[in-house]
């Protein structure tokens, strides 16, 4: 018997073909209860009026992940600098005075930027730009990581100042996301283990100042550590996401009948998980979770196969970036953690963070596509 032909470099496996049908599985039934969720209300255009606007974005977040897919992820080391400079522009423009036009503040925060038809939120771009900044430093540095001084503190100095600057639009969720998706890009490069518990530390000691110093973030914590003696206000959302999750049962109430998002704010992106349990029930949940489980498997293959460093920790990277949003989504709406604010990843409403979770796919599509191929000289200068 002949041996099996080789696989070309650059052809697609079926590992990406499945994390392909996987995220436009999920793309899709994120619209469809994007429309479910809005389908009684009015303004805006209703249900219909949102799910096309989450439309467009799916359309071009999937025709950004059609071509990163296809672009030799060691572009992205050439990128990483400009990216990153880029980003901390983009961030500086909320928390900038005389900027309150293009940046309006909307719930008390100042997330968002208009730039004439561009409407998005800089700390969604944040996530991936850290993500290829870090797994293209910690490439170029090598073993250099398990030191301190050389490897620890240039990455802590990058993702410090992201954070800060996140943290002044206020937003502390993202903030956290973003640390830890850096961090955990530095421990798969090799980083000693101890320069992370003192990180961990230090790091606590300033989460818990931070939470003190708002009031809403000192009622969600408490909402989530003693319930009972939260404020209505505070224990609205997780007790209304309980419930709708508890009323789908196992076959749910129907697509579009629930109604705890009449009673729960943000039902078709802070809670949309909530908004599933209620309409599609324990069916609609275990989807959900076996739809984000094949992704992390997948993504966490193709990174153990990535033929050279970079694609490894880009490959880490971006199945975290996916993995702990989606986890730590689903906690928040079964009250295992306290409210924050971030969306479910290809499901919630959300343009910005559709289309950069598209491109991250694609980049990780990418990596998967280029197993196999020698690692190139020139991409490790």
């Amino acid at each position: 018997m002949s041996a099996p032909a080789a696989r070309h470099p650059g052809e697609l496996r079926w590992e990406t073909r499945l994390l392909t049908v996987v995220t436009v599985t999920m793309v899709v039934f994120g619209i469809a209860n994007t429309y479910g969720a809005l389908s009684l209300q009015t303004a805006g255009g209703g249900g219909a009026g949102f799910a096309l606007r989450q439309f467009v974005g799916a359309m071009l977040g999937l025709l950004g992940l059609s071509v990163v897919s296809r672009v030799d992820y060691h572009l992205w080391r050439r990128l990483a600098w400009p990216l990153f400079f880029a980003t901390i522009l983009l961030l500086l423009i909320p928390i900038l005075p005389g900027t309150e036009r293009i940046a309006p503040r909307i719930h008390g925060a100042r997330r968002w930027v208009d730039i004439g038809p561009l409407n998005f939120q800089p700390s969604e771009i944040a996530r991936l730009a850290i993500i290829v900044w870090c797994a293209a430093l910690a490439a170029k540095k090598g073993v250099q990581v398990r030191e301190f001084k050389k490897g620890v503190l240039p990455f802590l100095v990058g993702i410090g100042t992201v954070a800060l600057l996140i943290l002044g639009q206020p937003n502390l969720s993202m903030a956290i996301l973003v640390t830890l998706l850096g961090l955990i890009v530095l421990f798969s490069a090799g980083a000693k283990i101890g320069h992370f518990i003192l990180l961990g530390l230090g790091g606590l000691l300033l989460l818990f100042e931070k939470i003190q110093s708002a009031q809403y973030r000192v009622a969600r914590l408490t909402t989530f550590l003693n319930p009972g003696e939260a404020t209505a206000a505070a224990g609205m959302q997780i007790h209304q996401s309980l419930v709708g999750i508890g009323s789908g049962r196992v076959l749910g109430v129907g697509f579009g009948e629930g109604q705890q998002k009449l009673f729960l704010p943000f039902a078709y992106s802070d809670f949309i998980f909530s908004t599933i349990g209620e309409e599609w029930g324990f069916l609609g949940i275990v989807l959900v979770v076996v739809l984000f489980g094949l992704f992390l498997w997948l993504g966490m293959r193709i990174a153990r196969s990535a033929p050279d460093p970079l694609g490894q920790f880009l490959a880490v990277g971006i199945t975290a970036m996916i993995g702990i949003t989606a986890v730590m989504h689903m906690a928040v709406s079964l009250a295992l953690m306290p409210t924050t604010g971030l969306t479910l990843p290809f499901m919630s409403y959300g343009r910005s963070s559709l289309v950069i979770s598209l491109v991250a796919t694609g980049i990780l599509i990418n990596i998967g596509r280029m197993r196999g191929r020698p690692a190139r000289k020139a991409a490790a200068e």
